[in-house]
């Protein structure tokens, strides 16, 4: 790795200054799971190291004003395990379950994942099928946007460098809210999924599709929503042969990359085959 200063600020006035004064040559690390191997592979080369591990604004899950609220510092091991996430958003609690293996999800933050923008991460399908938002904040402003539109490309989001997340807002969904999450993952453990989908949605008392939200990882440059499907479900009673049309219709919403993973054509197939079971498991809760 290359020569870097080291930097431990203990609040969120701290954080702004830092990055005003260094900009996009300051780098914050929180738990470095994934920055610190870009940093050995010579893939990023700050000349500033940002140390959020201080800096107590950013812990914690709490509720305010009926959203759910998971610091930037939160690790994967604590929302996994959070007694409060598993009431209110029990998707999360599923799919944080999934991330890696329990050494990573020990150290791995909600915030420093999401940043990292990798299209292949567990958790962004989860957070968007919820309708999560990210808290964005500089010396400047503090901006609030729908994680939906937080991502532009691989690794690459809409955060500026002089910006910090530093806190991810979830919609407390409704008790009949019922959520479905599948990962497909054929090597091991700690390895990318082939395919991830998660589904909330909402029946009335008559059966029909009130709402509903289906997000997929490793489908393309970006976790994305796959709004075709949605919209062949929504306002309909879903059957069999309905849930089995919409989960056909993701194929034509992703573009999956080749790799050690499988073809680009089996990852559209299990993208359909997994969507199709996510809503199956979301009916069957």
């Amino acid at each position: 790795m290359s020569v870097f200063q080291w930097h431990r600020p203990s609040t969120i006035e701290e954080v702004h200054n830092l990055l005003s004064r260094h900009g996009s040559m300051a780098k914050l690390i929180a738990g470095g799971t994934a920055l610190v191997l870009m940093m050995k592979q010579k893939l990023v080369q700050p000349e500033h190291l940002v140390s959020l591990a201080k800096v107590e604004a950013f812990k914690g899950v709490n509720v305010k004003h009926g959203y759910l609220h998971l610091g930037a510092l939160t690790t994967h091991r604590e929302i996994e395990t959070s007694k409060l996430v598993k009431e209110k958003a029990p998707l999360l609690s599923d799919a944080f379950n999934h991330v890696a293996t329990l050494r990573v999800r020990e150290m791995a933050t909600i915030g420093g994942g999401l940043v990292h923008a990798d299209p292949a991460e567990d958790t962004p399908p989860a957070l968007m099928a919820l309708d999560a938002s990210v808290s964005l904040s500089s010396s400047k402003a503090e901006r609030i946007v729908k994680l939906d539109e937080f991502f532009q490309d691989y690794y690459t989001s809409i955060i500026s460098d002089e910006e910090v997340l530093t806190d991810v807002i979830v919609p407390i969904p409704s008790r009949e809210t019922k959520f479905g999450f599948k990962k497909f993952l054929p090597r091991t453990a700690d390895d990318y999924g082939t395919t991830i989908v998660a589904v909330s949605l909402q029946l009335d008392n008559l059966g029909k599709c009130t709402s509903i939200r289906i997000a997929l990882g490793s489908a393309g440059s970006v976790p994305l929503r796959a709004y075709k499907a949605e919209k062949l479900l929504e306002g309909e009673q879903i059957t069999p042969e309905l849930i089995i049309e919409a989960a056909h219709s993701v194929k034509s919403e992703i573009d999956p990359i080749e790799d050690v993973r499988g073809s680009v054509n089996y990852k559209r197939a299990m993208a359909a085959v997994f969507t199709k079971r996510a809503i199956e498991q979301a009916l069957t809760v």
